[in-house]
């Protein structure tokens, strides 16, 4: 009975010509694969059918974003690039974050979270003190301290301080108005405009007109000299009866104001003077 011998192994140059060649052709395949999946889910029936739109919509029409953001959604439902939907979104105005999911077999879900304006926005020059002025091109700050453009007239029935700062302070400066406002009740008052130089020197103005130079420091050091001021302030306007035109709070031993019709000068036409406490 003859021996049966293993095959011979091939040679190492036919070995990897064998295996080149399996990768090519396996390559090939699947670039036709690939191909084919494309074609396949650029077809019209997976076009995109509906757009269903939930969460914020308060100053946007439903039918009027979904007739904005359609011409702008690249593919079909198969094919688009959903971080490209989400930016065709958020694209429209008032449009804060948009979440975009796919629904089979031809609808997207998106759910929009819109800007809530806490405040109007003016942005000033780097290095400028408090008493230069901001941009004229007014924006919007939302109740995140962030800055964003809308129709300014969509607010124009709403009751918004400006906050006028550096580029980048809109959140500090939310913040400091926030923790102001709450502090400036006692005066039955509110506060229309919040100024921050770029050297970090503070300024409020009062809905009823009055300037009060808060200075710089700290968070807790600017609030600590306002809580001051409140506590006696109305000792002196009740004193003299006089409403309050300005106060400056950057001395070291108190502060001094300004009250109409009161003047410290022998002088009967100087409608003002000053007071310190």
């Amino acid at each position: 009975m003859p021996t049966l011998r293993p095959p011979a192994s091939l040679p190492p140059d036919i070995r990897l010509m064998n295996a080149v060649s399996a990768l090519l052709v396996l390559a090939l395949v699947l670039i036709g694969l690939g191909f084919g999946l494309r074609w396949v889910a650029a077809l019209p029936v997976f076009s995109i059918r509906q757009i269903q739109i939930e969460g914020d919509v308060q100053r946007n029409n439903v039918a009027t974003l979904r007739a904005n953001a359609l011409p702008h959604l690249a593919g079909t439902f198969l094919s688009m690039n959903l971080q490209a939907g989400r930016q065709v979104f958020e694209a429209v105005p008032w449009v804060r974050h948009a979440m975009v999911q796919r629904v089979w077999p031809s609808e997207l879900r998106v759910k929009l979270e819109e800007h809530q304006p806490a405040a109007y926005w003016e942005t000033k020059v780097d290095g400028a003190d408090a008493d230069s002025e901001a941009s004229a091109d007014r924006q919007l700050v939302n109740s995140f301290g962030e800055v964003f453009q809308a129709n300014l007239g969509d607010v124009e029935d709403e009751d918004l301080p400006t906050l006028a700062g550096p580029e980048g302070s809109s959140a500090q400066m939310l913040r400091m108005w926030q923790l102001l406002g709450s502090r400036v009740k006692p005066l039955d008052d509110g506060i229309d405009r919040l100024d921050l130089s770029g050297r970090g020197s503070w300024r409020m103005t009062l809905e009823k007109g009055a300037v009060i130079e808060l200075g710089r420091g700290s968070e807790a050091e600017v609030l600590a000299r306002f809580e001051q001021f409140v506590r006696t302030i109305t000792q002196v306007t009740g004193r003299y009866q006089a409403p309050l035109l300005s106060a400056d709070l950057r001395h070291t031993d108190g502060y001094a104001v300004r009250l109409a019709g009161v003047s410290t000068t022998p002088n009967p036409d100087k409608k003002s003077g000053s007071k310190r406490n």
